[in-house]
C-alpha cells in the first residue's frame, strides 16, 4: 500500500495540494451549484481518502475497492456537508469515509468477526490514532487498552480478527525480472543449517554412551524426572545415577567440541 502510486486509476502521486482558502471557496462555488467547482473539490479532497485506506492497511485490489468506495463516503459528505457551521470538512468526512469502508469490509469479509469484536477493533483503531497525534509515537498494544478500557488481550484478538489474511506467494519485490516473494523474507530460525548439524552430533554422541548411560539421560532430559525418581526405576543409588549422568553428559561434551 505505502509504494502504490495507482489507486483505482488514480495517479495519487500527482494529487493537487490546495489551501484552506482555496478549499473554503470552492466549498462555496459547488455550493451554489458549479460542477466543475465541485470536481475540483473532489480531486483536491482525494488524499483524505487515500489517508483512511492506508489506515485500515488495505493492499492489492482489496485497496483500489477501499479507495472506490471511500470515495462514495467522500461524495457523501460533500453533499451533506453544513459550510455554515464552525467546522473543518476534513473532520466531518474522515468519519464518514471511514464508515463507508468498515461497511464495505463487513459486507464483503469471508471471515465473518462479531459485532462486538469488530466495535474493540475500530475503537483500537481510533485510539491508536489519538495516541499518535497527542504523544507523537506509536502507541504500544497496552497503551490503546489501557485507553478504551479494554484488556490488551483482546485488543490483540480484535486487531488480528479485522486483518487481512496476506498470502505468502505474494510479491513484496521485483527488480523486473525475479519477484521476491513474502516466503522468502521468513526466516527459520529452528532448522538452521547449524541447529540441525548440532542436532545430529548429539545423536551421534549419544549412541557412543552405554545402555544405561542413554537411559538414565532419557529420563532426566526428555521425561523430566528427578535423579530420585530415576535412582527408583532402574535399581541403582541416586548418586550413582549422578556419577554416570556427569560423565555422559561429559562424554557429549567432548564429543561436540
Amino acid at each position: 500500500m505505502a509504494t502504490k502510486v495507482f489507486i483505482a486509476g488514480v495517479d495519487t502521486s500527482k494529487l493537487p495540494k490546495l489551501t484552506s482558502e482555496d478549499m473554503e471557496n470552492l466549498m462555496r462555488a459547488l455550493k451554489s451549484g458549479d460542477t466543475r467547482a465541485r470536481e475540483r473539490f473532489v480531486v483536491a479532497n482525494l488524499r483524505l481518502v487515500l489517508s483512511v485506506v492506508h489506515r485500515f492497511g488495505g493492499r492489492g485490489s482489496q485497496a483500489d475497492d477501499m479507495f472506490q468506495v471511500g470515495c462514495v463516503g467522500l461524495m457523501k459528505a460533500i453533499d451533506n456537508f453544513d459550510s455554515t457551521l464552525n467546522v473543518k470538512f476534513s473532520t466531518y468526512a474522515v468519519p464518514m469515509i471511514i464508515g463507508e469502508i468498515r461497511r464495505y469490509l463487513r459486507d464483503n469479509n469471508s471471515v465473518r468477526v462479531s459485532r462486538s469484536l469488530r466495535d474493540i477493533a475500530y475503537k483500537a483503531l481510533q485510539a491508536k490514532e489519538e495516541l499518535s497525534k497527542q504523544n507523537f509515537k506509536e502507541p504500544t498494544i497496552e497503551e490503546i487498552a489501557q485507553h478504551i478500557d479494554v484488556p490488551a488481550k483482546n485488543v490483540t484478538f480484535a486487531l488480528d480478527a479485522i486483518s487481512e489474511t496476506v498470502s505468502l506467494s505474494e510479491p513484496v519485490y521485483t527488480d523486473g525480472n525475479d519477484a521476491l516473494h513474502l516466503l522468502d523474507q521468513i526466516a527459520d530460525t529452528k532448522n538452521t543449517d547449524e541447529n540441525m548439524h548440532e542436532e545430529i552430533s548429539i545423536k551421534d554422541a549419544i549412541k557412543t554412551l552405554a545402555p544405561r548411560e542413554r537411559e538414565i539421560l532419557l529420563k532426566r532430559y526428555y521425561f523430566g524426572k528427578t535423579q530420585t525418581e530415576v535412582s527408583a526405576e532402574i535399581g541403582i543409588s541416586q548418586a550413582q545415577v549422578s556419577r554416570l549422568e556427569k560423565s555422559a553428559l561429559r562424554v557429549i561434551h567432548e564429543f561436540l567440541i
